[in-house]
């Protein structure tokens, strides 16, 4: 993952967390992406198809300005094209995923094994 994509999620997380939540998530800043990620991966495996964000494009009425003369301005109505995101099941290879789920679970593991000794110092620096 890359880390400019993540740093708006941890700076939210980090504003409303507590001082040891705080320090925890410094230990292992990957750890609430990973998380989130294994839900979406369990929620697609249980439905059995996933979700894909979906640009539609879509011509729409506008009131427009129109030059009428060098001093003056009038409004019209004009055809304008906006886009807009929407969700669509899409269909997935569910051996696939339950592999990249298991292997998103594995690194997870590795993540929290090797921050264990820092979620101690957190814990024991910040008692709740």
């Amino acid at each position: 993952m890359k880390p400019y994509l993540a740093a708006p999620f941890l700076l939210a997380l980090m504003a409303c967390a507590t001082p040891q939540q705080r320090c925890i998530i410094k230990a292992a800043p990957d750890l609430p992406v990973l998380n989130r990620l294994i839900a979406e991966s369990e929620g697609n495996l249980a439905r059995g198809y996933a979700f894909a964000d979906v640009e539609v494009e879509m011509d729409v009425w506008k009131l427009c300005r129109v030059d009428l003369t060098l001093s003056e301005v009038g409004q019209t109505m004009c055809l304008e094209t906006e886009t807009t995101t929407t969700r669509e099941a899409v269909a997935i290879d569910l051996t696939a995923e339950a592999a990249k789920l298991a292997s998103m679970r594995a690194r997870r593991d590795d993540i929290e094994a090797k921050a264990q000794p820092a979620f101690a110092q957190c814990q024991a620096e910040f008692p709740k």
